[in-house]
C-alpha cells in the first residue's frame, strides 16, 4: 500500500506560518490582499473562487473581487488590470484563465506587473521561473508540487524525475524548479515514444496532462513517488486526477490522492504569495 501524500497535512503545516506572517504585515501596516479578476461566471472559476475566499477568510488575507461581464472587452479587461497595477493596497491579482474567446490572454496577462503576479502568468515572471533573476512568482500549482515534496521528505537532489506534460502553467516550471534542486529531470509528453517505460524509471512522475486516469499501472513501478497534478472528470463524472488511482497505488511507494492532493496545497500557495508580496512592499521580506 502507498503512502498518500495528503494535501490537508501540507496545508495545515503551512497554516500556523502563513498566519504569523499575515499578522507580521499588519502590525507593520498593511493587511496582505488578493484582487480575484473573473471574466464571467464560469462555474469552475466560481468554485475556486469560493474555495480561496475561505483559505484567504482563515489566513487573515484580504479579498477584492473583480468581475466582467463574459461579453467584456479587451480594453476593459486591460483597464481592470491597470487598476490593480495602480492599487497599493492590493499586493496580488489571481486572474481566472480561460479567459472568454475574443479576449487577449497574451496581453492580459503581459500588463499584470510582476509584483503582483502571484500566480506564474506574466513574462517577467516565467522568465525568473527559467533564469533565477528578476522579480515574479512561479504558478501556484508547479509552487504546489515542491510544497509536497518537501513537506513528505521527498529526496530531489540527484533523483530522476519524470514530468508529463509541457505547459507553461506546470509542466516546463516545475521542470525548471526541481533542476534547481538538483533534479534529473526528463520532460514528456502526448508524443514521446513508450512513455509508460519512462515513467518506470523515474524515482519521482509528475502527471500534468489534463487527461483523466490516462496513466494505468504499466506507467508505475515500487518504490515511486507520484505526484498527480490533474483534475478531470471520469466517465461516470467523478472527479478524479490524470492517473488511475486504483491501478497504480498498489504499486508506487506514495501518492498524490485526486481530490485531496496538490489542488488542496495550491491554494494555500496563492495565499502564500500575496503574503509575501505584501511582505516586500512593506520591505519586511
Amino acid at each position: 500500500m502507498a503512502r498518500i501524500l495528503s494535501g490537508k497535512e501540507v496545508v495545515q503545516a503551512m497554516a500556523p506560518g502563513l498566519k504569523e506572517r499575515v499578522q507580521g504585515c499588519v502590525e507593520a501596516g498593511a493587511q496582505p490582499t488578493l484582487a480575484i479578476l473573473r471574466v464571467g461566471e464560469n462555474p469552475s472559476d466560481l468554485s475556486y473562487e469560493r474555495t480561496a475566499c475561505k483559505r484567504a477568510e482563515a489566513l487573515g488575507v484580504g479579498i477584492r473581487s473583480i468581475v466582467l461581464p463574459a461579453n467584456a472587452t479587451n480594453e476593459q479587461l486591460l483597464d481592470a488590470i491597470e487598476q490593480v497595477n495602480a492599487d497599493e493596497s492590493i499586493h496580488g491579482c489571481l486572474m481566472f484563465r480561460p479567459l472568454p474567446a475574443g479576449l487577449d490572454e497574451a496581453a492580459a496577462c503581459a500588463a499584470l506587473d510582476a509584483r503582483k503576479d502571484i500566480d506564474g502568468i506574466s513574462p517577467a515572471s516565467l522568465a525568473r521561473v527559467f533564469t533565477g533573476a528578476g522579480y515574479g512568482f512561479p504558478p501556484a500549482t508547479a509552487q504546489a508540487c515542491m510544497h509536497v515534496l518537501d513537506h513528505y521528505g521527498v529526496q530531489l537532489h540527484g533523483a530522476r524525475v519524470v514530468v508529463v506534460g509541457r505547459s507553461l502553467v506546470i509542466g516546463k516550471p516545475v521542470a525548471m524548479m526541481l533542476l534547481a534542486r538538483n533534479a534529473t529531470v526528463t520532460m514528456c509528453h502526448s508524443r514521446t515514444e513508450d512513455l509508460a517505460a519512462r515513467c518506470r524509471e523515474a524515482d519521482v512522475v509528475i502527471c500534468a496532462t489534463g487527461r483523466a486516469k490516462a496513466f494505468g499501472a504499466e506507467c508505475f513501478a515500487p518504490g515511486q513517488t507520484v505526484i498527480d497534478v490533474g483534475i478531470n472528470f471520469d466517465e461516470a463524472g467523478n472527479l478524479c486526477g490524470d492517473v488511475d488511482f486504483d491501478a497504480a497505488e498498489p504499486i508506487v511507494g506514495a501518492i498524490t490522492p485526486v481530490p485531496g492532493g496538490i489542488g488542496t496545497v495550491t491554494t494555500s500557495t496563492t495565499m502564500e504569495h500575496v503574503i509575501h508580496s505584501c511582505e516586500s512592499a512593506l520591505g519586511i521580506a
